[in-house]
């Protein structure tokens, strides 16, 4: 467990984190006037032009529209003090939520996988990708059903880290360009640490600050 000072410096680095992120997350939303209609000249749908066809347009247009709405909802929803005034309205978003994620973003997360830049290590690495997120959600679902609420918060922050993969990938991808490292290789490589890496250090620290939560009836 963690001395109170600690939980302040935390506190303090969560926030940081929480602006950049919504700075991120603002600027994706911006480059959506490149989508709609779509232009290929845009970075990414430069090239694509011939794969923009049927289902991967669908799959294009429920992954953009689709990703906000759940990240959106999943910072709400973690939110204890929300949890604790609106415990109603914390339930019906959850279930809002799963159906986001399970209908719509991790099915046109993996069909846009088989599409991805770069080739196959970047496919593979967003199928998974969706895959775990998927996962973490029905496992969020299950333990919320049979009331085990602790179990149920674990899985659905998983799920929440790798919803921010589409901000972490941005935030690597904007290193790349600064440093120069625009190629496919790199982009292949942020495929996969995009969400493993802050998977991987929520799965390490979590335990030390994990507190007490409040039970949703």
């Amino acid at each position: 467990m963690m001395g109170c000072r600690d939980r302040k410096l935390v506190s303090v680095l969560v926030l940081a984190l929480w602006l950049l992120g919504v700075k991120t997350l603002l600027a994706i939303l911006v480059n959506y006037r490149n989508y709609f209609p779509p232009d290929f000249a845009s970075d990414f749908l430069r090239g694509r032009e011939a794969a923009f066809q049927g289902i991967y347009r669908e799959a294009f247009y429920l992954h953009i529209l689709s990703g906000p709405v759940a990240l959106l909802l999943g910072s709400l929803l973690l939110s204890r003090s929300f949890r604790s005034r609106f415990p109603r309205l914390h339930r019906a978003l959850g279930r809002a939520q799963i159906a986001v994620i399970l209908l719509m973003v991790v099915p046109s997360g993996l069909w846009m996988a088989g599409y991805a830049e770069s080739g196959t290590v970047a496919g593979l690495g967003f199928g998974f990708l969706a895959v775990a997120t998927g996962g973490c959600t029905a496992l969020g679902w299950k333990a919320a059903i049979v009331r085990r609420f602790d179990v149920h918060q674990r899985w659905m922050t998983r799920c929440f880290v790798l919803l921010c993969s589409a901000i972490t990938l941005r935030l690597i991808g904007g290193l790349g360009t600064i440093v120069g490292w625009e190629s496919p290789w790199f982009y292949a490589l942020a495929a996969w640490v995009s969400w493993l890496i802050p998977l991987a250090c929520w799965e390490l620290f979590a335990p030390r600050l994990s507190t007490p939560q409040p039970q949703v009836a």
